[in-house]
């Protein structure tokens, strides 16, 4: 096809289709010169280039190799605004935006999705790529706003994507066809796309302590990928269902519901045995599940194995730090391993000095650390319940209220362990209403108050047992 004339649709489709099966065969190296090559020949052919240039870098993306995926991506925003396409030119920002929070690039990310929002809203063409344009900006704002903790404050973001997604599904195809050819693109089938919004929704949910919210949506994604997956096998429909399985594991493990959890784990195994690539992306995740089960379950030195394994495969500086900060908590729960804990401390902040416990440390040293935790953990606090972040300021007080008892000061401990089993119940989280109440039996022993120590004693029994399951 390179030989004859007016055979550029033939050549540039052959280029493509010859890269994808150069990937499928693991010969990735042989499929980006090909790709490279149709890029240079296309350009006076809008909606190929755009094409080409969307596939490889789609394929340095696969590669982790971000800085080039953005690097290309700027060149077709760019190429699509010569042309006259703002369309095309918002979906090649929205994907770089899309990296580069994947980066944490932060500082580049806010003036891009600016200038996203702004061809968004002036942009005049079908009103269902008008919208799906909408919908992906808004799904990377909110995104951005919760990988920051700004649970509260991205509300009226979410709000206006739920109701974008409501718009969307009201609409009708339009079988005209643009009429620029860079235009002929679309981001995301509606259906795709109202279940992402379910998903962003179940992470929004997760993150406030809203978990019955949570697994509400939860099912209607699920039950919703079911009647798509049958009709469908597009990857991204595993990938939204391992990620939605992933959230409500750790919510039926935060509300004691272990066995379930238990059975998720392994339906996402399954899901992630069907595809290497999904297998790859989510290891680290399935180990980290793993581990937070066998604390449930009380087997510290399991959790250790999972965690262990999951901190050798990770990439993500995130879950890193979430996989650390779990393992320093079993090695706190087996109390006899300082070493490997204020190792731990110092991988997560290497600028901290933390001493070797040993028997001769005074109970002097003690009070000083004690007092030190309570500051951070009034910050943590202040921070916590200015986004409405629930979990984090039930797990917060709960703590304090356990320091102020070892300091002696139980008016205080009484003042923080009440408002955390409170709020612990309306999550629920059976963790720390398990705490709370064990917290809150000892405070009454302390106090001479035996009534109230035996009504502790039969809510901590409560507590213990959910459903049949025991803690």
């Amino acid at each position: 096809s390179q030989q004859v004339a007016q055979f550029e649709d033939v050549k540039f489709e052959a280029a493509s289709l010859l890269s994808e099966l150069y990937c499928q065969q693991n010969l990735v190296d042989s499929a980006k010169p090909l790709l490279r090559k149709a890029i240079q020949i296309s350009q006076q052919t809008p909606y190929w280039h755009c094409r080409l240039l969307f596939q490889l870098a789609q394929l340095h993306t696969l590669e982790k190799d971000l800085v080039s995926a953005c690097d290309l991506l700027g060149v077709g925003a760019e190429y699509a605004r010569v042309v006259g396409s703002e369309y095309t030119r918002a979906l090649f920002l929205l994907s770089k935006g899309m990296l580069l929070l994947m980066e944490r690039k932060l500082q580049e990310v806010h003036p891009l999705l600016t200038l996203c929002g702004q061809i968004v809203e002036t942009w005049q063409g079908n009103p269902i790529q008008k919208e799906s344009l909408r919908v992906f900006f808004l799904v990377l704002q909110v995104t951005h706003y919760l990988d920051a903790g700004q649970v509260k404050s991205v509300k009226p973001c979410l709000k206006q994507l739920q109701q974008c997604i409501q718009t969307i599904s009201t609409l009708h195809d339009d079988e005209i066809l643009p009429s620029n050819s860079a235009d002929l693109f679309h981001w995301l089938p509606k259906e795709h796309m109202c279940v992402l919004v379910y998903l962003v929704t179940v992470m929004h949910s997760m993150q406030a302590g809203y978990l019955e919210k949570a697994q509400k949506y939860t099912d209607k994604a699920l039950m919703q990928l079911e009647k798509l997956k049958m009709l469908d096998c597009s990857p991204i429909l595993s990938s939204f269902q391992v990620i939605l399985l992933e959230h409500i594991i750790m919510c039926r493990l935060v509300t004691g519901h272990k066995a379930t959890a238990l059975q998720e784990i392994s339906q996402v195994c399954q899901l992630c045995q069907q595809s290497p690539r999904l297998f790859s992306n989510h290891a680290a995740q399935l180990h980290t599940l793993l581990g937070l089960y066998c604390i449930s379950v009380n087997c510290m030195d399991n959790a250790e194995a999972q965690f262990t394994t999951a901190l050798r495969l990770t990439p993500h500086q995130e879950l890193w730090t979430f996989i650390v900060t779990n393992l320093a908590s079993v090695y706190i729960r087996e109390g006899n391993r300082h070493q490997e804990l204020y190792s731990l401390l110092e991988r997560i902040n290497p600028d901290q000095n933390f001493p070797v416990r040993c028997e001769s440390v005074s109970d002097a040293d003690d009070r000083v650390c004690v007092c030190v935790c309570r500051r951070f953990l009034r910050e943590t606090l202040k921070m916590s319940n200015a986004e409405d972040l629930n979990r984090l300021t039930a797990c917060s007080l709960v703590l304090l209220g356990h320091i102020f008892y070892v300091l002696g000061n139980h008016r205080e401990s009484n003042n923080m362990v009440v408002p955390a089993m409170q709020l612990a119940s309306k999550i629920p989280d059976m963790s720390v209403q398990l705490w709370s109440s064990a917290l809150l039996k000892d405070l009454n022993k302390a106090c001479g108050n035996s009534t109230s120590a035996a009504i502790a004693v039969r809510r901590d029994t409560r507590a213990v047992t959910v459903r049949g399951e025991v803690m």
